[in-house]
């Protein structure tokens, strides 16, 4: 009940200022705020903990609106004992190739459309190194340091429906479920199995693969919610091709063959 009242008071705050960030960005329509690449924990904790404490996000750019930037710096202060990685469509490439086989680079490199690489990259970047993905327009609800018991080995987002969704992934490193949804991927790839974001590298993949195995979840309501603080003026406002959504209606997710 106090999660769910202290999310309410969140998404009218939230709100809020996304209303006053229109009147903001009408009077400043080029300002934008700078997302660091790197942040340390604002206070560092001692306790050991299977999942790093260590925040990644990723976006097309790290210069953003004023309410994607009040998204980041509330998400920082409701996780003050974890670090923050942030990554641009530029530095997630150069990640994927320093980090990972030649197999997984390749595939990488086959897909078009922004979204996926990023449902792509954020699987493998925790599947090797650990810690919490969260989507750029996402944001916490209570602390995740509370959210998050110091023995878990990782928290999958159940949302309405029941499915799994990939907007929220918190896992140790080389978590076996997390290793089964990198190799469905890579096959989706290799197979062309699908032209759509979300059943190629995005939930559908998490859902197909882990619906017969106990993961650990948390509801997303209690958890994490997404599209308070910004939305998809905010969050495309200098990405004319807009929303993976309407992206993959212009070009195809993979490259042709050749």
């Amino acid at each position: 009940m106090i999660k769910r009242t202290v999310r309410s008071l969140i998404k009218i705050l939230a709100n809020a200022l996304k209303m006053l960030s229109y009147g903001f960005h009408a009077i400043c329509p080029s300002k934008r705020f700078l997302i660091p690449a790197s942040a340390p924990p604002l206070s560092p904790s001692r306790r050991a903990s299977l999942i790093p404490r260590v925040i990644w996000q990723t976006n097309y750019t790290d210069r953003v609106t004023l309410p994607v930037y009040l998204n980041y710096l509330f998400n920082r202060l409701m996780a003050p004992q974890y670090g923050h990685m942030f990554f641009t469509t530029a530095t997630r490439q150069d990640f994927i190739e320093q980090y990972f086989d030649a197999d997984v680079v390749e595939a990488y490199r086959q897909i078009q459309i922004g979204a996926a690489q990023a449902d792509f990259w954020r699987v493998f970047c925790l599947h090797r190194f650990g810690g919490v993905y969260m989507d750029i327009d996402a944001h916490l609800v209570w602390p995740l340091a509370y959210l998050i018991n110091a023995k878990q080995s990782e928290v999958f987002l159940r949302i309405k429906t029941g499915e799994l969704s990939n907007y929220f992934i918190a896992s140790q490193p080389n978590n076996p479920h997390l290793e089964k949804v990198c190799k469905q991927i890579l096959a989706n790839i290799e197979r062309r199995s699908t032209e759509n974001v979300y059943d190629l590298t995005g939930p559908g993949v998490f859902t197909m693969v882990l619906r017969d195995h106990n993961v650990q979840t948390a509801y997303y309501l209690t958890t994490v919610n997404q599209g308070n603080f910004t939305n998809e003026f905010f969050q495309y406002i200098d990405k004319p091709q807009g929303k993976w959504t309407k992206e993959q209606q212009k070009i195809s997710v993979l490259k042709p063959r050749t």
